[in-house]
């Protein structure tokens, strides 16, 4: 708490007054170096490319936004900002604000949240480790009163797709390690602009490191 921003400080503790659900998974280790993870993080626009290029579902859009943050949508009723308000090797935290439309994930209505998100990362002895913890709270008291008969759902929901997600980043990290170049013509194909100029910056006009 003490290393932030003071209005992030303000937000985080927010959160945490009215703390609905804690989450923390450990992730297995990947043939990923920690340098490409980070490249990856820095430019969420190419990282979401590469994700529908991996056919990991759903499929999700960003787009970047002041202040370190980025938007996540899924065009199908989730969706988010992120905002990025700690970083350091190896070591980031996130404020997530987000929406999941009544029916998106079988939920029987509309839940909206605020999520502290910190992950650390690093090269162990068998390959990039990490250890992710959230922090949740609903987005009003009332909707945490009517989600009440609904907690233990919610919550198992939200750690499945928290743990999905950073499986599948990892896998992809994976495989953008070895096989870059794999990714080079389907984002010139998609044509976003800001893709495909974060692809070169990350891993060269060739799709070499």
């Amino acid at each position: 708490m003490d290393a932030l921003a003071p209005q992030h400080r303000a937000a985080v503790q927010d959160i945490l007054d009215r703390l609905d659900f804690t989450f923390q998974i450990q992730t297995p280790p990947k043939q990923v170096h920690l340098a490409t993870v980070e490249k990856l993080y820095d430019r969420p626009r190419l990282s979401a490319a590469m994700w529908r290029i991996c056919q990991f579902v759903p499929r999700f859009y960003t787009f970047e936004l002041p202040e370190r943050a980025f938007t996540v949508d899924d065009l199908k009723g989730l969706h988010g900002t992120m905002t990025l308000i700690y970083k350091k090797p190896g070591y980031r935290i996130y404020i997530a604000d987000g929406r999941v439309e009544k029916g998106r994930m079988n939920n029987p209505f509309a839940v909206g949240a605020k999520m502290v998100t910190a992950y650390r990362y690093w090269e162990g002895p068998r390959g990039l480790e990490g250890h992710l913890q959230t922090w949740t709270a609903l987005d009003s008291s009332l909707l945490g009163f009517l989600t009440h008969p609904f907690r233990s759902y919610i919550q198992r929901r939200q750690e499945e797709f928290i743990a999905y997600i950073f499986s599948n980043i990892a896998q992809g990290s994976e495989f953008a390690e070895s096989h870059p170049q794999e990714f080079q013509e389907p984002i010139r194909r998609e044509g976003d602009p800001v893709a495909i100029r974060q692809f070169e910056a990350a891993f060269g006009k060739n799709g070499k490191h």
